[in-house]
């Protein structure tokens, strides 16, 4: 469907300030063997990932919304969903300061917190129409030997779930979860799939979409359309 609503990468990318987003490179410099997915001064990779997850999700297409990224990172989803028209929070622990001066540079309003087992999440405001999560690391808990990590298991999930979406979703909302691969390729036990399953998810590789109620059928599709969308982000 990208194809039939093509939206301009490079349109978007013209709104950012490159030499601001240098500048605060210069500032916070990356360690040396830092991976590509913490180069957030890289708009173009950035921009052209999370398109495609505001695609996916029907964003450039839909009436406004209230959206919420959970872990949002440097806050280019959120700044792409803002273009068009969305009304968007970020919530993150506050512990990287390059995470904390692109959210700022790119005006994305973010809420300070971490997202704990058997802990309600911070208080958010009104419910959202959307609550997303991407590439989630807020599953995994230390263990006692260092570098070893746990994740959540049905339990903690089962909780998560029973907080976010009576209280944080709004009617007809949606709660997307997309989860890092593992090296053998999978996302999460076989009993935390169980529990989606009962819960009414849907399932797409490594994305797992759930309704405001148990056992709805959520759709990734938005059916309600836009009227216009500003025509910097058209072709």
């Amino acid at each position: 469907m990208r194809w039939t609503h093509p939206v301009s990468a490079a349109k978007i990318r013209a709104t950012v300030d490159q030499s601001a987003l240098d500048k605060l490179r210069e500032k916070y410099p990356r360690r040396p063997d830092s991976p590509k997915i913490n180069q957030f001064e890289d708009a173009d990779y950035w921009i052209k990932i999370n398109l495609k997850r505001v695609q996916d999700l029907w964003l450039d297409r839909s009436s406004p919304m209230r959206i919420l990224d959970l872990g949002c990172g440097s806050g280019f989803f959120l700044y792409i969903c803002k273009l068009f028209g969305h009304d968007v929070t970020g919530l993150d622990r506050d512990t990287n300061p390059m995470f904390r001066a692109i959210v700022e540079f790119l005006g994305v309003p973010r809420i300070d917190s971490d997202i704990e087992p058997y802990v309600p999440l911070s208080n958010v405001g009104a419910p959202f129409d959307l609550v997303t999560a991407y590439r989630i690391c807020f599953q995994r808990i230390p263990t006692e030997n260092k570098g070893v990590w746990r994740e959540w298991g049905p339990g903690e999930w089962q909780f998560f779930l029973n907080d976010v979406r009576p209280r944080v979703l709004r009617p007809q909302g949606r709660l997307l979860l997309d989860f890092n691969p593992r090296d053998d390729g999978t996302y999460f036990d076989l009993d935390v799939r169980e529990l989606f399953e009962s819960e009414g998810a849907r399932f797409f590789r490594s994305k797992v979409l759930f309704g405001s109620r148990r056992g709805e059928q959520p759709k990734f599709k938005i059916l309600k359309p836009a009227d216009n969308r500003e025509s910097v982000l058209v072709p």
